[in-house]
This record gives C-alpha cells, structure tokens and sequence, in this order.
C-alpha cells in the first residue's frame, strides 16, 4: 500500500510537487474542466489522489508541449525539403531543355554536313565529266593537227613550183599524158625565148614555170616584208590584201550574222567541221543544238543536201552546210594553217616556193568563191 509519502531509503525520485511546472491549459480536455475550487474543496483524506491527478496533468502539457516543437520542426523540415525539391525540379528542367537544344544541333549539323558531302560528291562528278570530255576533244584536235602537220610537211617538202609532187598533184600531169590543152597553145620560140623577171626589192631573179605563171613584183615584196616578221595582225599590207581580195570574198555569205561568226571562229582556229554520219556514233551523245536542217545549207539559205555541219569554239550548237560553202570555208582554213605554220616556223624553204604555196592557196579561195568544189564520194 502507498502511504502518499515515499521513504527517502526507497531509492524513488523526489515527488513532483518538488519541481516547478508552470501551469498552462491545454484545449477542452475533460479533467481541465473542473475548477480549482473544487480541487480546494476536496476533504483532507483525499489529498494524495488529487496531487497524483495533478502530476498527470502535467506530464500530459509537458507532452502536448514537446509534440507540438516536434510538430514545428517537421514542418520547417518538410518546407526545406520542398524547397529543395522544386529547386531540383528547375535544375532537372534547364538540363532537360539544354539536352534538347543539343540535340537538335547535332542532327543539323549532320544534315549540313551530308548535304555537303554529297554537294562535293556531284560536283566532282560534273568536273570528272568535263574533264573526261575534254580530254576526248583535246586528243581528237591532237590527232587533228598531227594529221595536218604530217600532210602540210610532206606536202611543202616534196612539193615546190619548180619540181611538183605529182602523186599529191595529180592535176599536174605530163603534156603527153594530158593532152593538149586549149587556150593555152603557144609557139616554140616563145617558150624558148621568154625572159627572166626580176625582181627589184628581192635583188634576185624569179623565172617563170613550165606553165607560164609569173611572180607579181608587187604581191612578192609585200610578202618578203610579212616573211621577216610573220604575224596574223590583218593590218599588214601582205595579210590586208589577201583579206580584202580572197578571205573576205569568200567567206561573205547571205546569211551576214553567221558569216561574221564564221570569219571569226576561223580566224581564232575554232571552228569545226564535222560529217553529218558522225552524229549517230555512239561516243558522240552529248547536248546539241541543230541549227537549220540537212536539206538547207545554213550559210547560203538554198535548198542543198548538207552531208557537213559546223559547230563555232565551244558551242553546241551545230549549223548544217552545204558542200559549197563547206569548200569554201576549208579553203579558207587551208590558208591560215599554212600562214601559222610559217609564223610558228614550221616550213624550211626559200620565200618563192612558199610565196607560190601562198599564191596557190589564194587560188583555191578564188575557185571555190566561183563555185568550183571537188565533188564527194
């Protein structure tokens, strides 16, 4: 039985009404509704309960008070932590939006470096064509011009006025084998007694040939002066001359603005001339432009069969022509091949066997500017 006073030799704690607690209501509990008066009125027998129920009372504020700390500092806890929380939630978003933007640099950055892969790529392609054309051009052109060297050598090296080659010549046949000719009957003692030239600006004597041509004094001086300086200014008095009197004649066709064209792609050594057949090769697919049609020559506007057409430096267009413009545009050509030559210093002979060369090239523009061409196979 508990007596209401503890003995000091027990070993128990003082009783709590030794410590000061300050008294404090705690909300509408039940035992806290009676009043101290009542507690006051309590008979003496009764005073060990109430002390008891006293203590009660204040363990339960001194818990509600520690809950209620408790209580505050999980909620200071709880808002740090939610703080943090969006603070990480911001961060994970930015990180987010920033990987975003990375990776739609990257994939633009791959497309722009594909499309320019491929941009490279097709225009190496366009360029290997070009080339791979170019060369197919070039190497024709050397085969060209190798052809006409070999022929123009053999041609001024076997070749002179005086001593003809007669296989390259075959007009040029002996009077027995051709027959007389008419209009050109003259008597023995004429041909025997016939007079040499001479000439006053070469200081030399120029004979005349079996076929009775005569060296114009004149024309051969004017080439003497261009022969120590070759050039191909058409100002010089020799080029000037042959200009006005067989070039230009012979390249003044009716149709004026393609003449032009012509005369200057000939003069530049860029005009082709190429058979109408060569068209259906196979290694000649490229991008044309058809000028006109094979029934109409191009240069002259008649109605002729053209086996030729023409094509001006490195245009597409071709211009179909007739075998008499054809003729006379060739012997154009034939000249200026032969005046480069010299120029280039190709020809190694006396200046009366190339003037003659010369003479007879001009001939031949003559002829054909008449009409007259070698009829084709």
């Amino acid at each position: 039985m508990w007596s209401g006073q503890p003995h000091p030799d027990e070993g128990h704690p003082p009783p709590l009404e030794a410590v000061p607690v300050p008294w404090k209501s705690v909300g509408p509990c039940k035992s806290h509704r009676e009043s101290p008066r009542g507690l006051a009125e309590t008979p003496g027998g009764e005073e060990g309960p109430a002390a008891a129920q006293l203590d009660v009372l204040r363990l339960r504020s001194s818990s509600m008070e520690i809950r209620e700390k408790g209580s505050e500092f999980l909620k200071e806890e709880l808002h740090k932590a939610q703080k943090e929380l969006k603070l990480k939630d911001e961060e994970c978003e930015r990180l987010s939006k920033v990987r975003e933007q990375l990776e739609r640099e990257l994939e633009e950055l791959t497309a722009s470096l594909f499309e320019e892969a491929h941009k490279m790529v097709r225009e190496a392609n366009m360029k290997q064509a070009a080339s791979e054309k170019q060369l197919k051009e070039a190497r024709g052109k050397i085969d060209m011009l190798q052809a006409e060297v070999s022929a123009l050598k053999t041609l001024v090296l076997t070749s002179t006025p005086a001593s003809p080659n007669r296989e390259l010549h075959p007009q040029l046949l002996s009077p027995t084998k051709a027959g007389p000719r008419k209009g050109h009957l003259r008597h023995k003692s004429t041909g025997s007694t016939l007079c040499p030239a001479v000439c006053p600006v070469a200081g030399h004597t120029l004979t005349l040939d079996k076929e009775g041509k005569e060296v114009d004094t004149t024309l051969f001086a004017e080439f003497q002066a261009w022969r120590e300086s070759p050039t191909l200014d058409k100002t010089c008095p020799f080029l000037e001359r042959v200009y006005r009197e067989d070039v230009g004649p012979c390249l003044d066709f009716t149709m004026q603005e393609l003449s032009a064209l012509v005369r200057a792609a000939v003069e530049d050594n860029t005009l082709t001339i190429e058979p109408v057949a060569s068209q259906s090769l196979p290694t000649m697919k490229v991008a044309t432009v058809e000028c006109g049609s094979t029934n109409t020559c191009a240069l002259s506007g008649l109605a002729r069969a053209c086996r030729h057409r023409i094509r001006l430096g490195d245009s597409e267009s071709h211009y179909y022509i007739s075998p008499s413009s054809r003729a006379r545009i060739t012997a154009v050509c034939n000249f200026f091949t032969y005046i480069r030559y010299i120029q280039q210093g190709l020809v190694r002979q006396e200046a009366e066997p190339m003037f003659w060369e010369i003479t007879r090239l001009r001939k031949e523009m003559s002829l054909a500017k008449l009409g007259f061409f070698p009829q084709e196979a």
